[in-house]
């Protein structure tokens, strides 16, 4: 008697070794989601990030930036109620025997900080880049007098400039050199002004400076020693054309910080003497906080504003490559 052979059936689980069929899918909602979801997981933590900081932009800078202009054009006096009274605020501003010569001191600083104050650092920039041993120790010495708070450091030069007990006069006179009323005489008081700005702030500018010199090709160099440049011709045709950018662009931020000046005016010489160093930012402290003046103040801001933003736009286009 014959038996028929079955065929055997077919299994029902799959082997460990055996390949998925082609169709064969995962599970929806396993493998697929996990990237998407970490992907939105990221993107939520990045905005939430941006978010918080246009908070403190909104909070700290633009509203205060946008109330300013809106108070120029008020009566306006802490606990009451403000009154729209037009340009007047303007008016009478422009009217004021100080605001002249608010002007003229600040745009009489911002060139002797030009003249003084951007030369210097580049010249330091390029003896740091020179020098073969100790750069990090003079590199820190340099970079000092930014790390001390502005306000100590005017202390510092008050004290320094003191005509009676001043270190300065002391050493001129130790050296049988005259000596100057510095911060007290109203022809040397701007420009002690600069002194102390330039000395409290160049450690920044000699650093970025340096990074920009750092990164230029020694190849250059080398072609033009080969060429017989001197050390001036070097610096000419070399080092000021491929830090032209960063040159252009430390002019703009100088020209900006220099127009709102008002550490140095405040603590060492209150904008005496004979208003000699009365400047536009230390005007509207006397409009706000002596005059109790808001409305004056924010007019002063608003020009001050102006000027600057048309000084920057100016600026940039013709500095403008392409």
């Amino acid at each position: 008697m014959k038996t028929t052979s079955h065929p055997a059936a077919p299994a029902r689980g799959r082997s460990a070794g055996a390949t998925p069929p082609p169709g064969d899918a995962r599970p929806a909602g396993r493998g697929p989601r996990q990237p998407l979801r970490r992907k939105i997981a990221d993107q939520a933590t990045a905005y939430g990030f941006l978010i918080g900081g246009l908070l403190c932009f909104i909070l700290f800078s633009w509203y205060p930036a946008v109330r300013s202009v809106i108070i120029a054009f008020q009566k306006y006096t802490p606990g009451s109620d403000p009154e729209w009274v037009g340009t007047a605020n303007f008016t009478r501003v422009f009217q004021d025997p100080e605001f002249t010569a608010a002007w003229r001191n600040t745009l009489t600083f911002t060139v002797l900080a030009l003249v003084i104050g951007f030369a210097i650092p580049f010249v330091m920039a390029l003896v740091l880049n020179e020098l073969r041993h100790a750069k990090a120790f003079f590199r820190v010495v340099v970079y000092l007098p930014v790390m001390i708070p502005p306000v100590v450091s005017a202390l510092l030069w008050k004290w320094f400039y003191d005509p009676g007990a001043g270190l300065a006069n002391e050493v001129l006179g130790f050296l049988h050199l005259p000596t100057s009323n510095w911060t007290n005489g109203a022809d040397t008081a701007l420009v002690s002004l600069v002194i102390v700005a330039t000395w409290a702030n160049m450690g920044g500018t000699v650093l970025i400076y340096l990074a920009a010199l750092q990164g230029i090709p020694g190849e250059l160099y080398e072609a033009a020693e080969l060429d017989g440049a001197s050390v001036w011709q070097r610096v000419r045709h070399v080092t000021i054309p491929q830090t032209r950018f960063i040159i252009l662009m430390l002019m703009l931020l100088q020209v900006i910080a220099t127009m709102q000046v008002f550490t140095e005016p405040f603590v060492i010489t209150g904008g005496g003497p004979e208003n000699s160093t009365v400047t536009v930012l230390y005007l509207i402290y006397k409009y706000a906080f002596l005059y109790n003046d808001f409305g004056g103040a924010s007019a002063l801001s608003v020009m001050l504003l102006l000027v600057l933003s048309a000084f920057s736009a100016l600026y940039l286009r013709l500095t403008r490559t392409d």
